[in-house]
């Protein structure tokens, strides 16, 4: 073991609870490697039941005083860890490249979403003031929003950082406490945002972090001092945790993947939409649920796929394109490639067997844009999660949108042309909870809240943006009256 720990980067992934790190009851252990290079980052324990219990303690008893804090209060923490993101924002940017893979530009760009989505938890107190209302003479109602309890969060690998900040500082600003369970492929920075919690002021217990794999996910779903789980990974492990959760009445919303198509129509301005069209297949090497995954070509295209091509062959894995997650994912997403290649489709740019010089033991794959590819192959009906696109020919708008109906997942679409009236028609016909006209990736900004449709999602609102509020909380209604003397009538 002595020498395992010298050869790794960090210090072990240990669980974070009542604000300092504690070691596992668990004797289970994972090493944790970095896509860039193959090399020893860290090794995580994997947790038990116990683990949990032990951090729901925590939770629970953190939450009697946090709870009673006024939100105004609770928010001033929330303003000093804002900030310290931006005090260790390089070490973030680091801490995310190394452990997930994605180039800098990216990992700044997931810091840069995180400090966004502070700062919106920081305006709670103007969003839940409830409501008062005069109902009859000395008679008045009013609503406010009170917190839930302990609450549990369990994050994928492809955001170590962003996806975390979609449910810590919306969640406990509105006064719960929290169990949060971060990839164990990715449990770095998560890990760093507790110190940072707690270096902002957070009180001992409000956040912890468990970490761990299906056990503890599912001992989560299971726990009664848990009042509500969100989940975000693959649509597979969402339908099984809300299904679990729920069969203990817990509140869940658990996003899953997507497969989310771009239908391009002839009269599409080319460069904007070429390079739209790679960018949303190559960011964050397609490891994003609303990367580009299918584009649908509506007529004559050839044009575009030409510049798209181009563009394409501008990305440069170990450059401007990162590593995807592991080895596993890489021999996945080219298995892929190779079936539809198989089935007849045509490899117009091919990322297979991709290595970068003097990062040989990272795991990338080219961006691989495949034509001619039918509805029935596998690279068009399931989620790959890599930086490729299929093409997919249709002679009119409405088969175009009867392939993007029929997928079963509904996170995002997009449309592509200079024609108002055709954006409108696939704006209210397309089956997916955001939609992009000229965008490849029409991830919605705060206030708005991020979240799909159908398959893509389980649950009823989002967990982020104002829709958060309703998730996050319960509302209490109030009924007065002090004034007896008043004549009453049926409403009072």
């Amino acid at each position: 073991m002595s020498n395992v720990l010298s050869s790794m980067k960090y210090a072990q992934a240990n669980n974070y609870v009542g604000g300092k790190k504690v070691n596992t009851f668990s004797q289970r252990v994972l090493s944790v490697e970095s896509p860039l290079d193959g090399s020893l980052l860290s090794e995580v324990y994997l947790s038990s039941a116990q683990d949990l219990a032990q951090a729901v303690a925590a939770a629970k008893k953190a939450f009697e005083t946090w709870s009673k804090m006024p939100i105004k209060a609770r928010v001033q923490i929330f303003f000093r860890y804002r900030n310290l993101l931006e005090k260790y924002y390089d070490e973030l940017v680091q801490l995310v490249h190394e452990e997930n893979g994605k180039t800098i530009d990216e990992s700044k760009a997931e810091i840069d979403k995180s400090i966004e989505l502070c700062e919106f938890a920081c305006s709670m107190p103007q969003l839940i003031t409830g409501e008062v209302m005069e109902v009859s003479k000395g008679v008045e109602c009013r609503t406010e929003h009170f917190p839930l309890g302990v609450v549990a969060s369990i994050v994928p690998f492809n955001f170590p950082a962003m996806v975390p900040n979609w449910t810590i500082p919306n969640a406990l600003v509105l006064g719960n406490t929290m169990i949060m369970k971060p990839s164990e492929m990715v449990p770095l920075s998560t890990l760093r945002l507790a110190e940072i919690l707690t270096e902002a002021g957070l009180p001992d217990g409000v956040f912890n972090v468990v970490n761990g794999d299906k056990e503890i996910v599912e001992a989560i779903c299971d726990h009664p001092d848990i009042q509500a789980v969100s989940f975000v990974g693959s649509t597979k492990v969402a339908k099984l945790v809300y299904q679990r959760a729920t069969s203990h009445l817990k509140r869940c919303l658990a996003l899953g993947g997507a497969k989310n198509h771009l239908i391009v129509l002839p009269d599409a301005h080319v460069q904007m939409t070429a390079s739209n069209v790679a960018a949303s297949m190559s960011g964050c090497a397609g490891q994003r649920c609303m990367a580009a995954s299918a584009m649908v070509g509506v007529g004559n295209v050839d044009h575009i796929v030409a510049q798209l091509v181009e563009e394409a062959k501008k990305i440069v894995p170990g450059e401007n394109l990162g590593a995807v997650i592991s080895k596993t994912a890489k021999e996945r997403i080219e298995r892929f490639i190779g079936e539809a290649e198989a089935q007849g489709a045509k490899i117009l740019l091919d990322g297979r067997n991709t290595t970068v010089q003097n990062a040989e033991g990272g795991y990338y794959v080219g961006p691989t844009v495949i034509d001619y590819v039918t509805p029935d192959m596998s690279v068009a009906r399931e989620e790959i999660f890599g930086p490729v696109i299929s093409i997919l020919r249709t002679k009119d708008i409405d088969e175009a949108l009867a392939i993007e109906n029929a997928n079963p997942y509904g996170n995002a679409a997009a449309v592509f042309t200079q024609s108002g009236a055709w954006a409108r028609y696939v704006m209210e016909n397309a089956s997916a909870g955001m939609i992009g006209v000229n965008i490849g990736v029409p991830v919605p900004r705060e206030p708005f809240s991020f979240g799909g449709w159908n398959e893509s999602r389980f649950g009823t609102g989002d967990i982020t943006g104002k829709s958060s509020i309703e998730f996050w909380t319960k509302l209490k209604k109030t009924t007065t009256k002090w004034n007896p003397e008043s004549k009453t009538n049926w409403m009072s």
